[in-house]
């Protein structure tokens, strides 16, 4: 590597290809010697000991590859000696601590815990999980380090100096078997310690520990339902031997699949005529999830879809089975996916209303399953219990592909990174034998568990959480600042934009989540594309900023017929086109919805030399009450936002200064022209369609931001 170390050291680690599970890929070790040294100098001269950045570098490499872990799933631990505060030199375990993910951990992800404490804790018969806790919490060395894994005991009782534990799509293929004992034995001889399923905690620690102790020279261990451990001397060592046993799992798997899938049918369903796409279904699911959410569910959900040709032939085939119901592949997955995923018949554009009726019945047959398997369980362990919201978090469709569901677009995004994972483990699982994931009583335990629960943090609502956003001319000026407003408070954003490059650059300051679309607001199939791609993104559309625009000038009597017709198919025809395309979406959705515009004290005051841009905004004007008039009834609301002088596209540096001149101002006497005597920012105009957008029972109202200007009030 060439790369100065500061920049190797933030860089994202190299990760095996995400491939399809019938690709015949073996697995390498991604150890690289100078990226390990560049680790241990940059940790080092932080006062970090060297096996410490050593155990991060190993975990990175581990956490960058979703074959072997996914959203802070696994953990990873090395035994040190470290000095506490009165000087004594003790033994230690730096363990992967709660909330931090292997692919981006730093050395304080490894929180030390005093080693004597945790092996005198073995002596005990039994241990509550709340005192487990507790004691790893009162034995840290930083009492401000996170709480140590709730797999913590286990690492320790294990001698091993390094461990690293992941949930490999091919172990757990080998795990989630009737006979995975023996699958173990075959596979791994005494290398591995077969370990039958236990839920994790202070049990399955005495369990390993006992294991263990009969089999000092083992080098991992296969958890039954559950992963893979790997042990070693170094780091290297750990890391290299967890990648060797999932190669030769994968080595195993693909010595079965040719037999297997002559007998599995991996797209059994014939491509119907006029198949709908997800942008078609989309905001009908939404519409169901609405309808079945209570007081502890939101209404506005987020969709990711996943589409690729691994995805379509699982929702083809092995999705319509019973095996798809079976369960997840590995415990901690329950509290992503709720056990199994809905799955849903394949749309068709000539009957979508027919499906939209199916959908809602099969959703609402989930939740009733759901009530019911929380009542058996919940009796089960003394009606303790509350029950969480029953609504399904992954969807699959013949043809169309699978769905994460979730609350955030981030939320989406993980459940269908899971949902992806568990049809690799699926499909591994049958073509080397079955598929037997953990039983109903143990999924409750595990989906109930209020560490596993914990996992998923706490966060803070916001007032747009769930919603989408979409905001046209968004590369620049109010658009831009609109769609950081927007997303600071939560919503998830489209910033369409005629200038794709522009509203690249805006989307990517907001977030990952935030997409940029090319958008013509003037042509039909360009604002039809604009929406679609949301929708196919998102799942829907909430929020509509409506706020393309351009200003040209010129005398009304010698302004040419062409120059007139621009303004207008800007300024009127495209937010009537914007408008068109957003209500056909938040119709199908039946939740109401916001349509919001931006006009301009040029439909209320017009100004010599301008009347092309005031005729057409005021057009718009009438055509925002129009629109407030006429839908009012599905809870659409629709307001406007007149704003004056803002420095934008439209009122540009040159045009600044040509004004200001013609007045005999200053460039801040001319900003700043208004009653209150300041200058009008972008950001202004941006926290007043927000306010809108808030306010529950306004529809067409004309909001202006402007300073103050008397010709241009509203009344």
């Amino acid at each position: 590597m060439t790369d100065t170390p500061d920049k190797c050291f933030y860089i994202c680690l190299r990760a095996s290809t995400y491939v399809n599970p019938n690709t015949k890929v073996k697995m390498k070790s991604l150890w690289n010697e100078a990226e390990a040294a560049i680790f241990v100098a940059k940790f080092v001269s932080q006062g970090v000991l060297p096996e410490l950045a050593l155990r991060t570098y190993s975990s990175r490499l581990l956490g960058s590859d979703p074959k072997l872990v996914l959203h802070g799933g696994g953990n990873t631990s090395v035994k040190l000696n470290m000095v506490d505060v009165f000087g004594d030199t003790v033994p230690v375990l730096c363990v992967k601590g709660s909330g931090w993910d292997l692919a981006t951990i730093e050395p304080a992800g490894h929180p030390a815990v005093r080693m004597e404490s945790l092996h005198r804790l073995r002596k005990l018969d039994r241990l509550s999980d709340e005192d487990m806790v507790n004691a790893l919490r009162i034995n840290l060395l930083d009492n401000t380090a996170p709480t140590p894994s709730v797999e913590a005991l286990l690492h320790a009782y294990v001698p091993a100096t390094f461990i690293d534990h992941t949930h490999a799509i091919a172990a757990i293929a080998i795990a989630d078997q009737p006979d995975s004992e023996s699958m173990c034995r075959e596979i791994y001889s005494d290398r591995v310690i077969w370990i039958p399923y236990v839920m994790p905690g202070f049990e399955l620690a005495q369990v390993v520990a006992r294991a263990y102790e009969e089999h000092p020279h083992a080098e991992g261990m296969l958890l039954s339902k559950h992963g893979m451990f790997s042990f070693g001397d170094t780091a290297k060592q750990s890391y290299e031997r967890m990648i060797d046993f999932i190669s030769m799992a994968e080595d195993f798997i693909e010595g079965r699949r040719a037999v297997a899938i002559a007998a599995q049918s991996e797209s059994t369903l014939e491509v119907p005529f006029k198949l709908a796409t997800m942008a078609d279904v989309a905001p009908y699911l939404r519409a169901v999830f609405s309808k079945l959410a209570t007081g502890r569910t939101p209404r506005h959900w987020i969709l990711d879809l996943r589409a690729g040709a691994k995805a379509i032939a699982f929702a083809n085939g092995l999705g319509q089975s019973e095996v798809a119901q079976r369960g997840v592949a590995t415990p901690d997955h329950v509290i992503r996916m709720k056990g199994r995923p809905v799955v849903l018949e394949t749309p068709t554009l000539d009957t979508l209303d027919a499906w939209a009726l199916q959908a809602q019945a099969s959703i609402s047959d989930f939740v009733a399953q759901y009530h019911a398997y929380f009542e058996r369980n919940n009796a089960r362990v003394g009606g303790i219990k509350t029950e969480l919201d029953p609504l399904p978090r992954t969807i699959v469709i013949p043809h169309v592909g699978v769905i994460g569901v979730g609350k955030l677009a981030s939320e989406a995004a993980v459940n269908a990174d899971i949902i992806e994972s568990w049809i690799e483990v699926v499909t591994d699982a049958m073509a080397c034998g079955d598929y037997q994931p953990i039983g109903e009583a143990d999924e409750f335990d595990m989906e109930y568990w209020s560490l596993e629960q914990a996992k998923l943090g706490k966060s803070v609502a916001k007032p747009f959480h769930g919603h989408v956003v979409a905001i046209t001319g968004a590369g620049s000026g109010i658009g831009a600042a609109t769609a950081r407003e927007f997303a600071a408070l939560g919503a998830e954003v489209a910033v369409l934009d005629l200038d794709l490059e522009a509203a690249s650059k805006v989307a990517g300051g907001i977030g990952r989540y935030a997409i940029a679309v090319q958008c013509d607001v003037t042509d039909v199939a360009s604002v039809r594309s604009a929406f679609g791609t949301l929708v196919q993104r998102f799942g829907g559309l909430d929020i509509v900023v409506s706020n393309a625009g351009i200003a040209l000038s010129g005398r009304m009597s010698d302004l040419p017929t062409e120059v007139l017709r621009k303004s207008f198919e800007v300024n009127f025809f495209g937010h009537q086109l914007v408008s068109q395309a957003a209500l056909g979406i938040m119709k199908k959705q039946g939740m109401g919805g916001v349509l919001l515009y931006n006009v301009s004290k040029q439909a209320l005051n017009p100004g010599p030399d301008f009347g092309s841009y005031g005729t057409s905004k005021s057009a718009l004007m009438a055509l925002v009450r129009q629109y407030a008039l006429e839908h009012g009834r599905d809870g659409i609301r629709v307001n406007a936002v007149n704003a004056d002088r803002i420095r934008s596209g439209l009122l540009d540096t040159h045009t600044i200064a040509t004004r200001s001149a013609a007045r005999g101002l200053s460039e801040a006497e001319y900003m700043a022209g208004n009653l209150l005597g300041q200058e009008v920012f972008a950001e202004d105009v941006a926290m007043a369609f927000v306010l809108s957008a808030q306010l529950k029972k306004t529809t067409g109202n004309i909001m202006t931001v402007d300073g103050g200007n008397v010709a241009a009030m509203v009344r």
